[in-house]
């Protein structure tokens, strides 16, 4: 216990600025899940469908730059800090390419509507949602490098900062587009408002980081400027992408495995999909605690790696899984018993609660299996292994999740009891899914952990 409160003591300070910065982003989707339902169901369902294709569209590119963080982190531990400020020039290149795909599928998001069937009123109101979206996903991928970089040093609050000041414009900007203005005779966009702030916010956000690295003396050593951008670098880029490709095409599986739900919930209709949103916020939301745990816990074990403490490595590998495991498992706990209380912060409409009270039923076994799966997984991308885990996610998160889900859901087989059936269905096979993946992934950490002693190469 002596030995795993040490570890806590070390994963803690890093993890809770990743935690606060996490929280402040994930803040944005939940105020504009509680101002768009004072605007209407069909708006509320709009966002479940329209944030579902945003986040599919970012966070399977953002994991893709995300590899600068393992990249890094090992450079930082070995001490070579030029080599780890050229890494961050080179994927702001791959950022760039990688949002200019990204704005273009969200401009014609018509594969996420296809699933999704919706009524012309919300397909409307979604093509709007993303059509401004597409203008910040530049700015959001940038600051994917500033993050990754900074979380890579050891330099976590320094993103949280940044993250809160975006916060700050996000909240008064969208409850005034939203919601309009009264007194300024201003009716207000509803969602497509939200949108417009989560514009400004970020792309406040990449200005003022860009400010941070051209002005703090902490990072003259990495050798940010001076020399403009540097050019492409075939062989830095490709080290990257063989890394960030499966990292990011792992995230995606994991994200999809979850945010499809709403296409295909939203065809049972307005109701369903929008008590949906408000549990899948909610377990959104809890998820940012092992999330930040494992964000922390990946930084030591590269930056041990990076500095050849292979023993160091193995012991914050498993504490940090521990550690993880065990606050999911409190947290889910008091939110299962004020669950009642919890929901009506989210709405008043008795038909919504009502769609999204049994989905709560699911949220302890959920949110530890989440937390085992997500911490081992970022363990394993210290160690540059990504191939297996996105092969795990696959089988798992698609294969029993969406795939069982589907089958539940809508009673393909035809035998499905009727209490297993619509939205919960989704949620029993997306928890089965979830536990499968934590197992999954564990053992395969387990045996990573006894078997290597050195780096493994890129894309294992």
């Amino acid at each position: 216990m002596s030995r795993i409160g040490t570890s806590a003591r070390r994963i803690v300070p890093l993890a809770w600025p990743v935690f606060v910065g996490q929280i402040a982003v994930l803040s944005y989707a939940t105020l504009d899940t509680l101002l768009v339902s004072r605007v209407g169901a069909a708006e509320l369902a709009a966002l479940a469908v329209g944030g579902a294709a945003y986040i599919t569209v970012f966070i399977g590119l953002n994991g893709v730059v995300l590899a600068i963080s393992p990249i890094v982190g090992q450079l930082f531990g070995a001490q070579r800090h030029a080599d780890a400020g050229c890494q961050v020039h080179q994927a702001v290149w791959i950022a760039l390419v990688l949002a200019a795909i990204g704005s273009a599928v969200l401009l014609v998001p018509d594969p996420f509507l296809a699933l999704a069937q919706t009524s012309a009123e919300v397909e409307a109101k979604v093509r709007g949602f993303l059509s401004v979206l597409a203008l910040s996903l530049p700015a959001s991928m940038l600051f994917t490098v500033f993050r990754g970089f900074n979380t890579a040093v050891s330099r976590p609050r320094a993103v949280m900062r940044l993250q809160l000041i975006g916060l700050a414009i996000k909240v008064p900007l969208s409850t005034a587009l939203a919601l309009g203005v009264p007194a300024w005779g201003f009716d207000g966009l509803g969602l497509q408002g939200c949108a417009i702030a989560t514009a400004v916010a970020m792309w406040s956000q990449v200005l003022l980081a860009a400010w941070v690295l051209r002005h703090d003396s902490f990072y003259d050593r990495f050798v940010l400027w001076g020399r403009g951008l540097d050019r492409p670098d075939p062989a830095a880029l490709r080290n990257i992408l063989k890394l960030g490709v499966p990292l990011g095409a792992s995230i995606l599986v994991e994200v999809t495995g979850f945010a499809f739900m709403a296409f295909f919930i939203a065809r049972l209709g307005t109701t369903p999909v929008a008590g949906h949103q408000i549990a899948a916020n909610l377990v959104t939301l809890m998820f940012m605690l092992p999330l930040a745990l494992g964000n922390a816990t990946t930084t030591l074990v590269a930056q041990a790696i990076g500095a050849g403490d292979w023993r160091d490595a193995r012991r914050l590998s498993w504490h940090g899984v521990l550690l993880g495991c065990g606050v999911a498992a409190v947290l889910g706990c008091v939110v299962l018993l004020l669950r009642e209380p919890v929901l009506r912060l989210y709405t008043g409409n008795p038909a919504v609660f009502a769609a999204a009270m049994p989905l709560i039923a699911w949220l302890v076994v959920f949110h530890i299996a989440d937390a085992a799966q997500i911490i081992a997984a970022f363990v394993l991308r210290a160690y540059k292994i990504t191939t297996v885990p996105l092969l795990i996610y696959v089988a798992a998160l698609w294969g029993v999740g969406q795939g069982g889900g589907y089958w539940l859901a809508f009673n393909v087989g035809g035998d499905v009891p009727v209490s297993l059936q619509g939205a919960t269905g989704y949620w029993i096979a997306s928890t089965a899914g979830l536990v499968l993946a934590a197992l999954a992934l564990t053992a395969f950490l387990a045996w990573v952990l006894k078997h290597k002693t050195r780096p493994v190469q890129t894309g294992s």
